[in-house]
């Protein structure tokens, strides 16, 4: 059995789909928001690399160095944004982040 880009389509769009659901269903924890917007970006990858794999271009592919620099930058960021709210607050729960409001 040979693997098609339909396949490669089919996983990406559940891995995009559990990543929704796990933004809508915890809105809570922090650390799960960011897990769940990875996800989501690790999908879309997937299928930049599918599609740069199917037409022969290897744009698609070059891409998604870039989404995963900015991806990582981005984890970077958040994480020390997230020590820096637990060491003030004592808690990551986002409901407790209206109390930063000036």
């Amino acid at each position: 059995m040979t693997l098609t880009l339909t396949h490669f389509l089919i996983l990406g769009a559940i891995l995009f789909a559990i990543s929704v659901v796990g933004i809508f269903m915890n809105r809570k924890n922090i650390i799960v928001l960011l897990m769940a917007i990875e996800l989501m970006l690790l999908s879309v990858n997937m299928n930049f690399v599918a599609f740069s794999h199917y037409l022969g271009d290897a744009a698609g592919q070059i891409f998604v160095f870039f989404i995963l620099t900015v991806a990582a930058a981005e984890s970077a960021i958040g994480l020390a944004i997230l020590v820096v709210l637990f060491r003030n607050l004592d808690t990551i729960n986002v409901d407790d982040l209206g109390s930063l409001k000036g």
